[in-house]
């Protein structure tokens, strides 16, 4: 995980990573916003993968959370 957001922020000059910006907004978010454009748009690049279901059914939120893809100590 570190070494994707790693490659994105120093190859592709983000400010952050996919995976830290996937925390920051929420996991249970980008479900919710994955779920409307596959289900709007009915294109299966959309369907969210059962990994992040998996996390959000766990309580793994992101950052609001304490944890998602990443664990949070504040």
């Amino acid at each position: 995980r570190e070494n994707i957001d790693t490659v994105m922020k120093l190859g592709m000059n983000h400010p952050m990573g996919p995976l830290t910006l996937a925390d920051f907004i929420g996991l249970d978010v980008c479900l919710n916003i994955m779920n409307v454009l596959h289900e709007g748009l009915g294109d299966d690049k959309y369907r969210p993968c059962p990994l992040l279901r998996k996390m959000v059914a766990a309580g793994r939120l992101g950052r609001k959370a304490g944890r998602g893809v990443y664990e949070y100590a504040d």
